[in-house]
């Protein structure tokens, strides 16, 4: 039988207790022939293109889940606080890492900016999770929504790169932040970019740009690596040298339900190869530039969209910003900024443009600003290749009078 909320209205709605009253305490536990069994099989976003099923083992997800306990440095009988999906791999693995170290789970009908701030105040939360967009919802949220901590919250953020200004407005707020990165690909969390302490003598702008780093691997991956596609060839980690992210180890996923094709390309030289652009920093810490299939190359130049993004959101009227490849007859590219502005902000599109160029490059800057909501997937990922297929329709920037922005 289907499960509604009661508060739906709706007949034969059943209320959490008496589902969990329905359970048996004699209930036979069935364990795998074999610890490399399948699990589950968890769909990728579909940011980019036609989601995948991803097989996950008993193994990987035993391992993530007690990395993923680590990473968000919990002790006995955490206050978990779900913002991010918990059908999204798993709830990053937190399902069944929580629930093993005792925690409790608190739940929301809604995600919203109040429900977060009451819950927290509520329940002493003590631990969360979620991607920038909710980042974004917090830190935006109005005066009279926000409530004080009542302690030591800790989150972990990953999903996509959070921009430096996202991390040092939570913090402003007293958050306790983690970035992660990974992919469905890898049971969610992958890396984790550890403090340093010789960063804490670094301004707090500063401070929040290393956390946006993507960093080192946590301890169910084998191995992390920056590597040329073509050659194969692992690149140095010098900061500069930019190539695809690689993963390989234990929590790295079977492979893809019913597509040996996808599988084969997808571990190609033994290495799980995630379509993520980046560098390894002589520490070795990974930072990402941007999706393969995002890079923008305009007049022989690569321009990073995350990087043109988090420039965006460093404008005071910025609500989100998502930033892809306008194709252009003189150019090749251009790149077109989709944003969103704040509740009750106006600026206009030759003000941003001018923003950006006053702190990059004037050819990474955007050439052109679409103002509207940026569509998203169920896991709060912008969907990209819906904006690309806009841009494209908009025709060459170059054919037109405005072409001098």
């Amino acid at each position: 039988m289907p499960l509604v909320q009661s508060v739906s209205g709706k007949k034969n709605a059943m209320e959490y207790e008496d589902v969990v009253a329905m359970g048996k305490s004699d209930f036979e536990v069935k364990r795998p022939n074999d610890e490399c069994d399948p699990i589950s099989v968890n769909y990728t976003s579909g940011t980019t293109s036609s989601p995948k099923g991803v097989v996950y083992s008993h193994r990987g997800a035993y391992l993530n889940s007690l990395a993923a306990v680590l990473l968000n440095e919990m002790h006995s009988s955490p206050t978990f606080l779900w913002t991010n999906p918990m059908f999204h791999c798993n709830g990053w693995c937190l399902l069944w890492g929580v629930t093993a170290i005792g925690g409790t789970n608190i739940c929301l009908r809604n995600v919203t900016a109040k429900g977060i701030f009451d819950n927290i105040s509520q329940h002493k939360v003590t631990h969360m999770a979620g991607a920038p967009t909710i980042l974004n919802m917090i830190i935006n949220a109005p005066e009279s929504e926000q409530k004080p901590l009542p302690g030591k919250v800790s989150f972990i953020t990953g999903a996509a790169p959070p921009p430096a200004h996202v991390i040092y407005k939570m913090e402003e707020l007293g958050f306790s932040m983690f970035h992660s990165y990974g992919l469905t690909e890898t049971y969610g969390p992958g890396t984790i970019c550890t403090w340093k302490p010789e960063w804490d003598s670094l301004p707090r702008e500063e401070q929040a740009k290393m956390k946006a780093r993507q960093g080192v691997n946590h301890l169910g991956i084998e191995e992390i690596q920056v590597k040329d596609p073509v050659t194969l060839r692992t690149l140095p980690a010098d900061g500069v040298t930019m190539g695809e992210v690689v993963f390989r180890g234990n929590t790295v996923m079977n492979g893809y339900l019913k597509n040996p094709e996808a599988t084969k390309e997808a571990f190609k030289g033994g290495w799980f190869w995630s379509g993520d652009l980046g560098v390894k920093h002589p520490d070795g810490y990974i930072e990402l530039r941007d999706r393969s299939k995002d890079i923008i190359i305009s007049g022989g130049e690569n321009i990073s969209s995350i990087e043109v993004e988090s420039t965006l959101f460093t404008h005071p009227n910025v609500l989100e910003a998502a930033v892809v490849a306008r194709p252009d007859e003189y150019w090749g590219e251009t790149a077109c900024a989709f944003v969103k502005l704040k509740d009750g902000s106006k600026v206009s599109a030759e003000e941003l443009i001018s923003y950006c160029r006053d702190r990059l490059p004037h050819y990474m800057a955007p050439r052109s600003i679409v103002f509207e909501d940026l569509p998203k997937t169920s896991t709060g990922k912008v969907q990209k290749f819906v904006l690309r297929t806009k841009a494209k329709a908009l025709g060459s920037l170059s054919k037109k009078s405005v072409s001098k922005l």
